[in-house]
Formats: C-alpha cells, structure tokens, sequence
C-alpha cells in the first residue's frame, strides 16, 4: 500500500526505517505522474540529509567476478561498521530487476547483512530513465543512513560514463588470461577509471595478473587522467580470498581525502547536480514534445516531406518546436 503522505516516506527513510525505504525506492521507480510527483518532494526534502556517503562506481567485463567482488568488499566493510547499499545501472535488461537480482542470489552474504541494502535497477526503459532513478536511490539510500554507496554497471556501451558521472570513484575491474587483455578495454573507459583493479590474482594465476597490471599500467600512460589531483593507480586482488579488497578501498579512501583537500570533490558534486538538472530537462521537453497533441497531429506528414525531399529538415524542426510554445508555461 502506497502512502499519500510525503512525509511518511521522509519520516521512515531518515529513521532507517528498511521496509519504508523499500516503498520509497518503489515509489520512486513507479512511472505514475501521481507518485512522481510525490517523489520529487520526497527527494528535495531528503537533499539535505545525503551527500555525506563514498559514492563508488564499478565496472567490468564479463567474467570478471564483479559480483564476488562487491560481495568481498561490502562484507569487509560492515566489518567495519559501515553501511553499505549496492544499486545498478543497467539500461539493457528486460529481465525483472536486471541482473542484480541474481547478483542477490550470488551475493549471498552480503544480501542478508543488516548494514547491507541491494536493489536492482528499474526492470526496463532507457539509460537515461534508469540513471535517473539510481540518482535518487542513492539520495534515499544516503538519507536513511547508507555511508557507502556502491553502484555496478551491469550494461555495456554508455552506461559507464553514465554511471561515471553519478560517482566519486569509478572502478574498472579487469581479469588477466581473457585473451589480449587491451582489446578488452576501451581507451575511454581508461579515461573515466580512478583506479583499475586486476582480479582472481590467486592460485597459478598470480604471475598472470601481474603481467596484466603492468599491461594496464603501460595503457595508462597514454590516457588523460580524469583528475589533475590523482594518478589511476592499477593494483591486483583476489576477490575469492579477500587479499588485497582492503587495499583497494584505502585507495578509494586517499582519493577522497586528495579531492576533499583540494575542493575537487566538491566541484565535482556541483558539476554533476548541474549536469543530472540539465539532462533532466532535455528528457522532460524531448517528453512534452512527443505528447503535445498538435506534434502528433503534424509529425507523420512533416516526417513524410522531410524523408522525401519535400522539406529542409532545419525548416521541419523549427515548425515543429514552435507547436511546443503553447505548451510552455509563461
């Protein structure tokens, strides 16, 4: 039963409330205008109780062990006394809840922490709608207490930028022995890494990880760091056997201090607010645009004229774009 009442929601998530942060995740997720609404009050009246959380981005190809990874990772760090809240971005999955719903299943341990919060991504829709719904998660997750906030792209293509743009610390998570290992990474997503991390450096695959660190390293060179502040550093572990995950996460930890000490933290937090608005925007008028009556009324005859010849496409989208003004309030 969805409450009417914003303030339950708000009440609930800032006194940690599990099963209200639960419906108010869901609420988020509903495309009713009604509950969007209510979310976006929920939202603006829990901005001032997050931002305080480690925001960590992590990607990797298949295979990489990402779920055992994260798994090793977020029970560590509730060892630690940490709360720690797992969310995904992935725009591909038709699937119910995407892949981190068997991510729960693998992350066995770690799903039944009581310091521990993992929700899948919205089951389907575009990049950007599902972006837009991890944004506020993680406000959510931030308000009711979550200090750790670990977000998995479990797409491919622009998810990691995506998924980039939302975090403090984008991870890249790498396997030695997967054939030439520079074809499986992309020069951009080099650009984007904070750190690339060599995984299952464990048994007689040690020698081979560490080939591939240096690899990764050399690879590095010829990529522009992501800040003037931080030099990527790439290290290996062992997700399986926990060795070097606490090596990991003190480097995530020193590149905060670095970004927090120079105001590059946050500058980066207010780029990516103005950013998230300004996406937010062109997704609303790209919305308004397709239901405005008078568009759909005109848009398969001007469509029509363009694609045969009949009108100059600059002609068409401005006519088009004027039909929208009525539509604008003043």
């Amino acid at each position: 039963m969805i409450s009417k009442d914003p303030q339950y929601y708000v009440r609930g998530v800032i006194e940690g409330d599990r099963r209200i942060l639960a419906k108010t995740i869901t609420l988020i997720e509903s495309s009713l205008y009604a509950h969007q609404e209510m979310a976006r009050t929920i939202i603006d009246q829990l901005l001032p109780y997050a931002a305080k959380a480690v925001r960590l981005g992590i990607t990797g190809i298949p295979g990489v062990g990402k779920s055992t990874f994260i798994e090793s990772l977020g029970m560590m760090l509730v060892k630690k006394q940490h709360r720690v809240a797992v969310l995904a971005v992935d725009p591909s999955s038709k699937r119910s809840g995407g892949s981190v719903l068997a991510d729960k299943t693998r992350m066995e341990k770690l799903a039944v922490e009581e310091r521990a919060f993992i929700r899948p991504s919205p089951s389907s829709g575009t990049l950007g709608g599902v972006a837009r719904k991890t944004r506020e998660t993680m406000i959510v997750c931030e308000a009711a207490g979550y200090d750790v906030m670990i977000v998995e792209t479990v797409g491919v293509g622009q998810s990691e930028t995506t998924v980039a743009s939302m975090v403090d610390f984008f991870l890249v998570l790498m396997i030695a022995g997967a054939g030439d290992e520079l074809q499986g990474i992309k020069k951009g997503i080099l650009e984007l890494a904070d750190a690339v991390v060599v995984n299952k450096a464990d048994g007689g695959n040690i020698q081979k990880a560490e080939l591939a660190r240096q690899q990764y390293e050399n690879a590095l060179h010829f990529s522009t760091p992501n800040s003037p502040n931080w030099t990527p550093p790439v290290m290996t572990c062992s997700a399986l056997e926990m060795t070097g995950i606490d090596v990991v996460w003190q480097t995530v930890l020193n590149h905060r201090d670095k970004l927090i000490n120079t105001g590059e933290l946050e500058e980066k937090r207010q780029k990516q607010a103005l950013d998230w608005m300004w996406a937010l925007i062109e997704e609303g008028l790209k919305e308004r645009f397709y239901k405005n009556a008078e568009v759909a009324k005109v848009l398969p005859k001007i469509t029509r004229a363009v694609k045969n010849g009949e009108t100059a496409a600059t002609l068409a989208a401005s006519n088009l774009l004027l039909l929208l003004e009525n539509d604008l309030p003043v």
